[in-house]
């Protein structure tokens, strides 16, 4: 088994950084001509798309002694984050601050210590603002020799030119639901149905496909979503509405970030020799207000982020609304709704559905721009609803 046999469906991706690693294992050096390896590289594609899953099998493959198909001891330090010559920044928060880009930089400066190089990993490489990347500019205008960075984003358009211009991209593309379905099923070892449920439903977003296969909760929520917006029939409806579908992001929220904090809690406590339900020393309490203050910054992220799943799984339900007014013979990502899809379809126009898809994209951008999410969703709503009951006349 290779560190590739994880990916699904980014065959052209992964033969390029594949045949990047091959040629740096091969003792060409990281500027190497004719190779593909270079310093920088920027990884992007679609939420879901595994844009991180390929940026830390690259840099297994880089870390790897002597073979780019990724060693087991290496793959293992790579997914603990522990490897001595691996460097990863991620955040829970809405931006990345530019005291942790500084400080990445600054390790990036290293030598390797067992490896051939040192790897800077960047997730979510579209939270910097301006200031903060051009911090990370100088880095990758004056790299080390045995530095590489890899930078993940959904579009190089949301880094700066000047960044796009140092950097050598790899696009994905969004994965088939078979592809995604296969990798549920051999990775989650669910059957092929629940598999196939699951990234369809998930429209093949690969870490919501393995949370929609492995939790009854979730599928039952993901439900609760869209039997809520077909059944509003009034503009007090669309209130509720709101506030329930507010109450299921922050449910679907706690139940992701709950059990990563206790976890989180219990390993700092114990790193700093305090038992379980023991006092904590007036030391070491500003080093657990800190982990408290970011959990609480990942659970407004995780909530936002909610949010949004419940909105994608909305435009989702209105986009088969429209297949079936079209007539289009595209699978439908809700077939197991196609009795209330019809009905739907049967009393509403192209139109309206079009409008409550714009509607839906507008709450997105007004939750982004930190409108409250319950003003952002009762708007949508109420405008959904008078655009599906303009055909009948009712009066709002």
């Amino acid at each position: 088994m290779t560190v590739w046999d994880e990916l699904t469906g980014q065959d052209e991706a992964i033969e390029i950084v594949r045949a990047a690693a091959v040629g740096s294992a091969a003792g060409t050096g990281a500027g190497a001509p004719g190779r593909g390896m270079t310093h920088s590289w920027l990884i992007t594609g679609p939420p879901g798309s595994g844009r991180s899953n390929l940026a830390y099998a690259f840099a297994t493959a880089l870390l790897s002694p002597g073979t780019p198909e990724g060693d087991l001891a290496t793959r293992r330090q790579v997914d603990a984050r522990t490897h001595p010559d691996l460097a990863v920044l991620s955040t829970e928060r809405v931006i990345i601050s530019i005291d942790e880009v500084r400080s990445l930089v600054a390790s990036s400066q290293f030598a390797p210590s067992v490896g051939r190089y040192r790897v800077m990993v960047i997730e979510d490489a579209d939270r910097m603002t301006e200031r903060t990347s051009n911090v990370l500019l100088k880095a990758l205008e004056e790299p080390p020799e045995r530095t590489v960075w890899i930078l993940c984003a959904p579009s190089d358009a949301d880094l700066l030119p000047t960044i796009r211009s140092r950097v050598r991209t790899v696009r994905l593309r969004v994965p088939g639901v078979d592809d995604v379905a296969r990798l549920i099923q051999r990775r989650d070892g669910v059957d092929a149905e629940t598999a196939e449920r699951a990234a369809r439903h998930a429209q093949s977003h690969i870490g919501m496909a393995h949370r929609l296969a492995t939790h009854e909760e979730a599928r039952r929520r993901r439900e609760q979503t869209l039997q809520l917006a077909l059944g509003i029939r009034s503009v007090s409806d669309a209130v509720l509405a709101a506030a329930t579908l507010l109450e299921i992001a922050g449910a679907d929220a706690k139940a992701i970030t709950e059990e990563r904090d206790a976890e989180e809690r219990e390993h700092a406590l114990r790193s700093l020799g305090i038992e379980p339900g023991g006092t904590i020393p007036p030391a070491l309490r500003g080093q657990l207000r800190q982990l408290e203050e970011d959990q609480k910054r990942r659970a407004t992220r995780s909530l936002r982020d909610g949010i949004d799943r419940i909105l994608v799984d909305l435009l989702s339900l209105y986009r088969d609304v429209m297949m079936i007014q079209l007539g289009s013979a595209s699978e439908l990502v809700n077939r197991e709704l196609r009795a209330e899809l019809d009905a739907l379809s049967a009393h509403t126009t192209p139109a309206a559905t079009l409008a409550a898809m714009d509607a839906v994209a507008t709450a997105r951008e007004r939750i982004d721009g930190n409108v409250a999410p319950a003003l952002a969703l009762e708007a949508m709503l109420t405008t959904i609803l008078r655009g599906t009951t303009a055909r009948k006349g009712t009066d709002l």
